[in-house]
């Protein structure tokens, strides 16, 4: 079954030079991403938040990785995939209501931070749904970025372990 997914990818540029932030959006562009909405304001780093749909959120994600990454400068490489680790601030703004509604909530412990497994979270609204249906949220809006933690966890532990190669996005074989 076909689901949406939005998330950000954030990619490391090569250091000691400048990069157009024009020509970077073009490359998103160019490998076919022309609705990603992209983000140079750190330097170097690109980031591009897309929503695209496939059968699970990893294959996703790293399918539009793979593809974007040829269109970037040599020596480019994939940092970081979000949502992962999430604030409630961050939750919030995807709900469409104020933080301190979900400060009142039962919500997981932090990870650290103040920073929450967007899959824990996720768990804990989804059940306060179905024991209060009422509840003064909408999470339909937020499904397809809730949707795709499970896949930017995966994905960011793959890397963080060397079990997939942040420059090809192939998986490390020992």
């Amino acid at each position: 079954m076909m689901e949406l997914f939005e998330f950000d990818l954030v990619f490391s540029l090569p250091e000691g030079s400048t990069h157009d932030a024009f020509a970077l959006a073009d490359c998103i562009y160019a490998a076919g991403f022309d609705d990603a909405v992209i983000g140079t304001g750190q330097p170097g780093l690109l980031a591009a938040s897309l929503e695209c749909a496939g059968e699970d959120a990893e294959t996703v994600i790293r399918q539009v990785a793979r593809a974007i990454l040829p269109h970037l400068p040599a020596g480019s490489w994939l940092r970081e995939v979000r949502p992962d680790l999430v604030s409630l601030a961050d939750v919030a703004g995807r709900l469409q209501i104020k933080r301190q509604s979900l400060q009142k909530r039962p919500m997981p412990q932090p990870v650290t931070h103040g920073l929450y497994r967007v899959t824990e979270i996720f768990g804990v609204l989804t059940q306060q749904l179905n024991e209060k249906p009422s509840a003064r949220f909408d999470i339909d809006n937020a499904k397809p970025w809730f949707a795709a933690g499970k896949g930017a966890q995966r994905l960011n532990a793959r890397l963080a372990l060397g079990d997939l190669d942040a420059a090809s996005l192939d998986i490390a074989t020992a």
